[in-house]
């Protein structure tokens, strides 16, 4: 399962593909420079119970500690996440 992202400079997306279909989506904004705000998380039935959410928050983080950003989890899914995993806290 890989995830991809796009983004356009104001708003983005990590997202996973399979069989040529979009399953799972997990959408931000820009805020500022700095900071990305996760403000949705997708994951269609052929993903559930498979870890495409946990996977598209590990590819932000990822991103953000590249990038030297931080993240604000305002979707409850990715909120979820960073307050499960307190090793993923450090873009918070």
């Amino acid at each position: 399962m890989e995830v991809l992202q796009e983004d356009n400079g104001k708003k983005g997306k990590f997202f996973i593909f399979e069989k040529n279909v979009q399953e799972a989506e997990m959408t931000y904004v820009w805020a500022g420079a700095n900071k990305i705000i996760i403000d949705h998380t997708e994951v269609n039935e052929a993903l559930k119970g498979k870890g495409a959410g946990k996977q598209m928050v590990m590819k932000a983080v990822d991103f953000a500690r590249e990038r030297h950003i931080h993240i604000l989890p305002i979707c409850p899914f990715a909120k979820s996440v960073f307050d499960k995993v307190p090793e993923i806290r450090d873009v918070l």
